[in-house]
């Protein structure tokens, strides 16, 4: 299959409210969920080595246990970059709280920039480009893929089917019996599509909503 263009960019909160009101618009359950939760933030990383980086090292973690650990890797690799991070040893690393995987998985990453790997220029790819380079690197699955393409290159129609926040918020707004898996939550996205990225943000935003409302009730 040949790849498609790559989808306009959410640069600015004024993308993301385009996206919003249209996608109000065409699906009932996004504009009953956007009425509880509000605008979502406009949520970027840098692209590049930083960016990706970042989101390996979050995976599988709490968003606070992810900055903390995150703010120990930025003083420890500096300036940033895969030439500093593949010049620390690996008890260096373990020091800032990566794991013994994650430091592979960095490795790997960085080894590959270094071998010619250009993020740069892969921001400009299609999205089935970037996830294919992407997951063909050791340790980085789909979830990093998606994360990288919403996150730090702001693509609007990406899509991590894969997270478990989005399942769940995606079954408590479309009233599901249970959780979607990832194939099923991909084939409920399509009605989103073109802001299918937009649509994540506003999910996550009313995921955050109803832990919230949740730890209020056990206070």
């Amino acid at each position: 299959m040949k790849p498609g263009k790559p989808s306009r960019i959410i640069e600015t909160d004024a993308d993301l409210h385009e996206g919003i009101r249209a996608l109000r618009r065409k699906c009932p359950h996004l504009r009953r969920l956007h009425d509880r939760a509000g605008d979502p933030p406009l949520r970027r990383h840098p692209p590049g080595f930083e960016g990706l980086a970042r989101i390996i090292v979050g995976q599988q973690l709490s968003i606070a246990s992810a900055q903390a650990i995150w703010t120990r890797v930025q003083a420890a690799v500096r300036p940033m970059s895969a030439k500093t991070f593949l010049a620390l040893s690996d008890d260096r690393l373990r020091q800032a709280g990566l794991s013994r995987g994650k430091v592979k998985t960095l490795r790997a990453m960085s080894e590959a920039i270094e071998a010619g790997l250009d993020l740069t220029e892969l921001a400009g790819a299609p999205e089935e480009v970037v996830h294919a380079t992407l997951t063909a690197l050791p340790g980085i699955g789909p979830w990093s893929a998606d994360i990288f393409l919403l996150f730090c290159l702001g693509r609007a129609d990406a899509f991590a089917a894969g997270d478990l926040a989005l399942q769940t918020a995606a079954a408590n707004a479309l009233k599901l019996a249970q959780r979607p898996s990832r194939e099923e939550l991909l084939e409920i996205a399509e009605r989103w599509r073109p802001w299918r990225g937009v649509a994540a943000h506003m999910l996550w935003a009313f995921y955050k909503v109803g832990n919230e409302r949740q730890d209020r009730k056990k206070a």
